[in-house]
């Protein structure tokens, strides 16, 4: 099973810019998205079915044009699950899961702390998912937490560490959580291929940063520990440019 994760930025934007194209030759089997920026009304389905991809399922926030994930599965899943249940989590369209024998699939998008209130709501959001996280691999053991995490975890995950550790998504409190996260029974799975430097998956649009590879990684495949030896590869696809990030990819021989 070859399942990618992209945070488009707003998915009108990245058709706009020839995301139907590349996702019909990267043709993953399952592809979770994030920020997609849109409600389910407001987009050409059609598009998604011809790429094929008749199966696809969309969790909007409440708040037009803002967060939001999806799911597009070439097979039908055996359950969808929106949100977590968690009201103001889900009133911004963070978690959206499908299953399928032998594993669950989670797209998420955890909140970026870009002022003291959001940084706030981050911290509250990763304490309580670790929770739901806990309680939910009780029932689906074979789980993969897929897409943008909005946090580097070491300091090869960030072009510039030392001036980045006061920023959020590089505070040592955001760090630990993501370390206790894996910790807790989940593998980075891009890390358990490749401990090499110099490989991000978000870039500012600012200073010709993507071109100069100034980036951090913030998008993950994290596969519960059960799956480990099902995995067969895992990548970051930065080629494809219809966000400020790139997809990642994770390969489950299943």
């Amino acid at each position: 099973m070859n399942i990618i994760s992209y945070n488009v930025n707003g998915i009108r934007a990245a058709i706009n810019k020839g995301f139907i194209d590349w996702l019909t030759a990267a043709n993953p089997d399952v592809i979770c998205l994030q920020e997609i920026k849109a409600l389910k009304e407001q987009l050409d389905l059609s598009v998604f079915e011809a790429a094929g991809y008749a199966h696809n399922y969309w969790f909007s926030a409440q708040k037009k044009g803002y967060s939001g994930v999806a799911i597009l599965c070439k097979q039908k899943p055996d359950n969808v699950v929106y949100g977590t249940g968690i009201e103001y989590m889900d009133f911004e369209g963070r978690n959206l899961r499908v299953d399928f024998p032998g594993v669950s699939i989670m797209s998420m998008y955890l909140p970026s702390g870009t002022n003291m209130d959001r940084l706030d709501f981050k911290l509250k959001y990763m304490a309580d998912f670790q929770e739901y996280a806990n309680d939910l691999r009780k029932e689906c053991p074979n789980l993969v937490v897929l897409g943008d995490y909005n946090i580097c975890h070491e300091a090869i995950d960030i072009h510039d560490p030392v001036r980045n550790k006061n920023v959020s998504g590089f505070l040592p409190v955001e760090r630990e959580w993501i370390g206790n996260f894996i910790e807790s029974g989940f593998i980075d799975s891009f890390r358990h291929f490749n401990k090499e430097p110099h490989n991000y998956s978000w870039w500012s649009y600012r200073a010709n940063a993507r071109n100069n590879n100034k980036g951090w990684r913030l998008d993950y495949a994290m596969v519960a520990e059960p799956l480990g030896a099902k995995m067969s590869r895992a990548a970051i696809l930065s080629e494809a440019r219809h966000s400020d990030h790139c997809p990642i990819l994770l390969e489950l021989d299943l």
